[in-house]
């Protein structure tokens, strides 16, 4: 039969976790510590609990409160209290697609069954805007509601409170630190927007790992994709005995046109008048028969692919002929209906993809790479006006065969003719059974003819 006793005031400073204030008294008629507050349970030499000192239960009360003050002052939980489960939009804004809807409901759902039972970890993944915040603020903030000691924190106010800690007169670092790796929740937001020092990246491995090995409750926000981890770290985010991972599909709510978190790599705003309204047939250039048939053609197989793109969609014909204005009317039609694609020209879009090898990058080729094959529509405007090398002809070679082998709606314009294209991409264009090609045999674009004999009068004037 084990006994209780109290320690002596130094076993105790030396044995309490720094998460635990020591400043509060017990109960001076507690049976238990007769005031001091702490006991040792008297247990057999080898138990694994043999000389750790506890709180006594009249003083458990008191210590609960103080450390949820203490991580809430760390949280910034205040300015998110806002945030909640009842004013979230579980399908999101009007017009997002049913896939980037179904996914922001699932990821609701998961972080309200998190909430009720805070057990093992959540992850949400997804672009900037799409609510991974909010739900994270929600489930601190309806911990919070019941009493749960809760640090809701951004994974660089993070370390910059341990940081800090080192000149703190009020917290040792080693305080600090024990503060937010033992907290009973920890919601880490933005995970992945860190300045990734060696220190940082051991912190936090640090930080992670210890809550791994005790199975303690987290929730991880993040915008970077599984390859993205530091190895250590995505091997345990991986666990599917621990970790609930859930991807949010919809698009920045602030700016829900942008595409998938790469507006600066699409030249459709420079585009936006390109429609099929505005498209000119140039039936009064004195363009013959032929010519003409070919830019109907072209113009009617843009327009049903736009209302129901499937397949491959390939527009070939000199400059000038209404290549691009074609592309562009396709990618704005999808833009009014709320399905934003992603509209590259492809010298644009090697020089984004070598941008990645810069130092001061904040995105990986790789990831980037993965965003363009991927897109679930893409419109690559001037196939054949890039710059040929060995890298070139390889990126472009894995994201038509990507693309092929997924049978991922494409868009594609060139200048150049069959013949000329690698044989890698022209092969997979020739395949009737998922791509169409159309050729514009009218010449380049030069203006109707009664505008030009205007100009020319008022010329002469």
């Amino acid at each position: 039969m084990s006994k209780a006793s109290s320690p002596t005031s130094s076993n105790t400073e030396a044995q309490l976790s720094p998460l635990y204030p020591h400043d509060l008294p017990g109960d001076p008629q507690c049976p238990k510590c007769h005031g001091v507050g702490y006991l040792r349970v008297d247990l057999p030499l080898g138990h694994p609990d043999f000389g750790k000192v506890r709180v006594c239960d009249c003083r458990a009360g008191q210590i609960n409160q103080q450390v949820r003050q203490r991580l809430f002052a760390l949280s910034h939980l205040d300015e998110l209290s806002h945030l909640t489960f009842e004013n979230f939009q579980p399908r999101g804004r009007v017009g997002l697609l049913p896939r980037q809807a179904d996914s922001l409901e699932h990821a609701y759902n998961q972080a309200q069954q998190f909430a009720q039972r805070l057990e093992g970890w959540l992850v949400l993944q997804g672009d900037y805007g799409c609510g991974k915040t909010h739900l994270a603020a929600a489930i601190a903030n309806f911990a919070v509601s019941l009493g749960v000691p809760t640090l809701f924190i951004t994974v660089p106010d993070l370390l910059d409170t341990l940081r800090f800690a080192y000149n703190d007169p009020e917290a040792t670092f080693e305080e600090r630190f024990e503060q937010i790796r033992q907290a009973p929740l920890l919601v880490m937001d933005d995970f992945g927007t860190q300045n990734a020092t060696p220190w940082a990246q051991e912190k936090l491995f640090q930080i992670l790992n210890y809550r791994y090995i005790n199975r303690l409750p987290l929730v991880v926000t993040t915008n970077l994709d599984d390859q993205d981890f530091e190895e250590r770290i995505r091997s345990r985010l991986q666990d599917p005995d621990l970790v609930t991972r859930v991807r949010i599909l919809a698009p920045d709510y602030r700016n829900p046109t942008a595409d998938f978190g790469h507006p600066e790599m699409s030249s459709l705003d420079l585009l936006h008048n390109r429609t099929f309204a505005s498209f000119d047939l140039r039936a009064a250039e004195g363009l013959n028969a032929d010519e003409i048939r070919s830019l109907e053609k072209a113009f009617n197989a843009a327009r049903h692919f736009a209302e129901n793109p499937q397949g491959w969609l390939v527009i070939l014909g000199p400059y000038g002929t209404g290549k691009t204005h074609l592309a562009a009317a396709i990618a704005n039609y999808r833009m009014d209906h709320g399905d934003p694609p992603l509209f590259v020209v492809v010298p644009d879009l090697l020089d984004h993809l070598r941008a990645t090898f810069s130092p001061n990058s904040t995105v990986s080729l790789d990831r980037r790479f993965e965003k363009v094959r991927t897109a679930h529509l893409l419109i690559m405007d001037d196939l054949g006006t890039q710059a040929t090398s060995p890298w070139v002809k390889e990126k472009l070679y894995q994201l038509f065969n990507y693309r092929y082998n997924a049978e991922l709606p494409t868009v594609i314009t060139s200048a150049e003719s069959l013949d000329e294209m690698d044989p890698r991409l022209r092969s997979r264009m020739l395949d009737k059974r998922l791509c169409q090609i159309y050729g514009i045999t009218a010449p380049p674009y030069t203006g109707r003819p009664e505008a030009k004999a205007r100009k020319s009068r008022r010329a002469t004037r």
